[in-house]
């Protein structure tokens, strides 16, 4: 191999370190550099925490140590009580009750927007979600407070002001990184007889529920202190029961005590005094009863009469 020849693959050495530099650079730069649109926000992570929010326009980033999660910021939209895509009513959620027990159903359009991106990504796991069980929250609850005619026909503006200012007030508590745009009212009419039946049977069976539980907690607290006082009756009774008998007991051992006292002192003249106690509590139910064998006669003799004659 001659020195041209050896020259030559030099150069063409050379000339692919080159270009494969230039490779490598343009797929660097490629990574690096993001453009955001004009209804977007990018939030820039560094190993996996949020360091920073770029605006629309070209911007650039460290490969494979900085990651970047756009985010659309234009208006979106939900419907509450109705599909959007085919207009038939959903009526879980557009059936409510108002102030005067009638039943209506109500369809609602949420409109909302992304105000703070990290909070929006990182905040909560589904942040519409969420907006929509707070709207359906506050409609359930402020639909109720009113009547069925300012619900269908004169009061929609203001219910509608109310459920704003309410859903805005939740979002700014739960501090989604959304805001509530507008709501209205799309549509509020009467439900079908068969919907206020099934409703209607629904409410019935809660309303049992709720009777039966009232009644249970009205016969517990109206027996529970009659049978507590029977208790405390019982107690007492028994208290009383128990004393009397240790008086009893205390009283008839005093007595004897007493009484083996004085057989001490006069043992004679004691028991002579017990043989007579004794006999006075025995003599007045006792019935003495002669068995004449040869003649078959039996006499009764009453001993009552000669024990009052003898007193």
């Amino acid at each position: 191999m001659d020195e041209k020849q050896i020259n030559a693959m030099k150069k063409g050495s050379k000339v692919a370190v080159i270009a494969i530099v230039i490779i490598v650079i343009a797929i660097l730069g490629g990574m690096s550099a993001y453009s955001i649109n004009e209804q977007e926000q990018a939030v820039v992570t560094t190993f996996g925490i949020p360091k920073q929010v770029d605006q629309p326009g070209l911007h650039f980033k460290i490969p494979f140590i900085q990651k970047v999660k756009m985010v659309d910021t234009t208006i979106k939209g939900f419907t509450i009580g109705y599909d959007l895509n085919t207009g038939e009513s959903i009526d879980e959620e557009a059936l409510m009750i108002t102030v005067d027990y009638n039943f209506v159903l109500v369809d609602f359009f949420v409109e909302y927007k992304v105000t703070d991106p990290v909070k929006y990504l990182y905040a909560s796991n589904d942040p519409a979600s969420i907006l929509k069980n707070l709207a359906q929250s506050c409609i359930r609850s402020q639909v109720g407070s009113y009547d069925v005619d300012s619900v269908i026909t004169t009061g929609k503006n203001e219910i509608q002001s109310v459920i704003r200012d309410m859903i805005t007030e939740k979002l700014i508590e739960n501090d989604l990184g959304i805001s509530l745009v507008n709501l209205t009212i799309q549509d509020a009419e009467p439900p079908t007889s068969e919907v206020m039946e099934a409703f209607k049977a629904v409410e019935t069976a809660k309303q049992g529920k709720e009777t039966a539980i009232n009644n249970a907690n009205k016969y517990r607290n109206e027996e529970l202190p009659a049978a507590e006082a029977q208790i405390d009756q019982i107690t007492k009774e028994a208290e009383s029961a128990k004393q009397a008998r240790i008086n009893e007991a205390e009283g008839q051992v005093a007595r004897f005590n007493a009484i083996y006292q004085e057989y001490k002192k006069y043992p004679l003249i004691t028991k002579q005094r017990m043989f007579y106690e004794a006999m006075e509590d025995i003599l007045p139910d006792l019935k003495v009863i002669i068995d004449n064998s040869k003649d078959g006669v039996q006499k009764l003799l009453p001993i009552e009469p000669l024990i009052g004659g003898g007193q």
